[in-house]
């Protein structure tokens, strides 16, 4: 009886372990992967606030269809969608520093998402871990 498998056919063990994984818990660990991080992550914070002060202050930050000089909370968004490296292009900025400031802000953004990102993966493979040594464990008790 030798059978082959069908590539997309699951073994018993990766069904198990599918199933097993909890969203509950992985959410938890990414929580505490968090607080765990919330100085660096405060100051990456406090950064962006200086950062979207500066801006402010020195950018020149204007809309680019009416060349009207942008309120405060618009260059909190422009920042915010920098720092996220999306740029819409609606509003820009004008000055030397506003440039270079928001080229830190990209940076912080990379920065930024690359830490949340590396707690989210390691959430998940935590608990992946845990539910390989509880299933481990079934086989063995």
């Amino acid at each position: 009886m030798n059978q082959e498998m069908d590539p997309g056919m699951k073994t018993e063990k990766q069904v198990k372990l599918h199933v097993s994984i909890r969203t509950r818990d992985t959410i938890g660990e990414y929580f505490r992967l968090l607080w765990f991080l919330r100085h660096i992550l405060g100051g990456l914070s406090t950064v962006f606030v200086a950062l979207s002060a500066l801006m402010y202050c020195a950018g020149g930050v204007i809309h680019a269809d009416t060349h009207r000089i942008a309120s405060p909370g618009e260059v909190v968004y422009f920042c915010a969608v920098t720092a996220l490296t999306i740029g819409y292009g609606d509003i820009v900025a004008t000055t030397a520093t506003g440039r270079a400031v928001a080229i830190a802000l990209g940076l912080l953004g990379v920065l930024v998402t690359g830490i949340t990102t590396a707690a989210g993966v390691h959430a998940i493979q935590g608990g992946a871990q845990r539910i390989g040594l509880r299933a481990h464990d079934e086989r063995d008790g």
